[in-house]
């Protein structure tokens, strides 16, 4: 089975670093160099990498990376237990809540975009968990 671990651009990593430790109580794990970083604590390692706007996202060049909100058909969603408690971190670390909380079947979820304009969501599962979707 394939491993994972998640790669997040920012353009500070020292911003990227306060804000992803205070919002999801990750923790440091190696520096590599002073422009790429790994946390731990979440189910898979994340490394933040500094990478100025602007700059290519791939050597064939085409789009290149930003950093006010934009969209991406990927992102992570932090498993949490105390909800309003991990709401309330998110938003102190500077992450925008984007709409209301939603209640779904399978728990609550509200959507957020972190200070570099990534998405991302929290959610807390209920007891059935996604096993309420099941017919």
């Amino acid at each position: 089975m394939p491993g994972l671990l998640l790669n997040i651009d920012v353009p500070d990593i020292v911003a990227g670093i306060a804000f992803y430790t205070s919002a999801l109580g990750l923790t440091v794990g190696r520096r590599f160099d002073r422009d790429f970083v790994e946390l731990l604590g979440a189910d898979a390692p994340i490394y933040l990498l500094r990478k100025d706007a602007g700059t290519s996202i791939g050597p064939a060049g085409g789009d290149t990376r930003r950093y006010e909100r934009h969209w991406s058909p990927i992102h992570p969603d932090f498993v949490v237990e105390d909800m309003d408690a991990a709401i309330a971190r998110a938003i102190s670390a500077g992450a925008v809540q984007e709409g209301e909380t939603c209640e779904a079947p399978y728990g609550r979820l509200p959507m957020f975009a972190d200070p570099f304009g990534h998405g991302f969501c929290l959610i807390q599962f209920n007891e059935r968990g996604y096993d309420a979707l099941l017919a």
